[in-house]
């Protein structure tokens, strides 16, 4: 059976997202609500609650990635891995916004599932072996650019 994706239409919906928790890899950023992540459902016990509120996705590649016929065929790729990886890590009830970088097209469709797989842990709070949280403060920056700052 395949798994029905719901998208996202609504312009206030990916901004909204915009403001909550991200994950940046390599082929793709994954962004997750903020109102959705309090109405997720860490573990579901039945299919029914999924079925009632299920997790929503929205595609975005911005223009300067390439015409409409790339910035296509990247949402075409990020739709297929979603339904590969989502019925495993997508929570009922969340939103996810995927946003699509110039390497997704070129990255190989394993790495891409690995990206995503990655990227749903770490939205979610799961930090995998290896990975590091982020720096912050003023020496988070490349020294090129720390000299510039007033």
């Amino acid at each position: 059976m395949r798994f029905h994706l719901l998208t996202i239409r609504k312009r206030a919906d990916f901004l909204r997202a915009r403001n909550g928790r991200y994950f940046a890899a390599p082929g793709l950023v994954l962004q997750l609500a903020p109102e959705s992540e309090k109405s997720c459902d860490p573990v579901a016990d039945s299919a029914e609650p999924a079925q009632k509120n299920p997790a929503r996705f929205g595609f975005t590649v911005t223009k300067k990635v390439g015409n409409a016929v790339i910035r296509n065929r990247i949402r075409r790729r990020l739709r297929a891995a979603v339904r590969e990886i989502a019925p495993q890590k997508a929570r009922p009830g969340c939103e996810y916004v995927l946003i699509g970088r110039k390497s997704t097209l070129k990255r190989p469709f394993m790495s891409l599932l690995h990206d995503l797989t990655i990227a749903f842990d770490r939205v979610h709070g799961k930090r995998g072996k290896g990975n590091r949280p982020r720096m912050k403060g003023p020496r988070a920056g490349s020294g090129k650019n720390r000299n510039n700052r007033k």
